[in-house]
């Protein structure tokens, strides 16, 4: 069953942060969006006019619904959009949703750039990150039913992008090449 996470928030700046929490592995023979294609979203976390939320779910079985809702969700969302890493948004959301979603602005400086180096140099908060930045620490929680902690890990994304947007800024995404498999 879907599930929605929702707080107020103050947000300063004009748009939607997106983050997305997956379980799956890269394919990582590609350098194109074929690398996400093995992704499937178990978390989406948007944060814009000062609310807050995180649409989640808890098993597998439920991963349709959740696409299901994200495909609704994108439609409404306000404009600009922001994501810490675009490529990997933009990918997951082609491959499992069947989006093709434009972000307008990224929020690290180069390609893999770490958030956690980011958050650290900016001597910003870790917002109770159980797993310190690191995503695939989120994926195998979720996996092994630690919902609770994901929760709070999307939710410290979104403030830390937040927060990263506000110090420092956004640049225009790289280029990327939208390839089915």
């Amino acid at each position: 069953m879907l599930k929605v996470h929702e707080e107020v928030e103050k947000s300063e700046f004009k748009g939607t942060i997106m983050d997305i929490e997956t379980i799956g592995d890269f394919d990582r023979s590609y350098y194109d969006s074929r690398r996400y294609a093995n992704l499937l979203p178990v978390i989406l976390g948007c944060m814009t006019n000062n609310v807050l939320r995180i649409y989640y779910v808890e098993k597998k079985k439920e991963i349709r619904d959740l696409e299901q809702k994200i495909i609704e969700v994108l439609s409404g969302l306000k404009k600009l959009f922001y994501a810490f890493n675009c490529e990997f948004e933009v990918g997951v959301l082609f491959h499992s949703c069947g989006q093709k979603v434009r972000f307008d602005y990224e929020l690290n400086q180069e390609k893999f750039e770490s958030k956690g180096g980011v958050v650290r140099l900016l001597g910003i908060n870790s917002y109770d990150d159980p797993f310190n930045d690191v995503g695939r620490l989120c994926a195998e929680a979720w996996l092994r039913g630690e919902i609770k902690k994901c929760i709070r890990h999307n939710r410290s994304c979104l403030l830390k992008e937040r927060d990263i947007l506000l110090r420092r800024g956004s640049r225009k995404p790289d280029d990327f090449t939208l390839v089915s498999v």
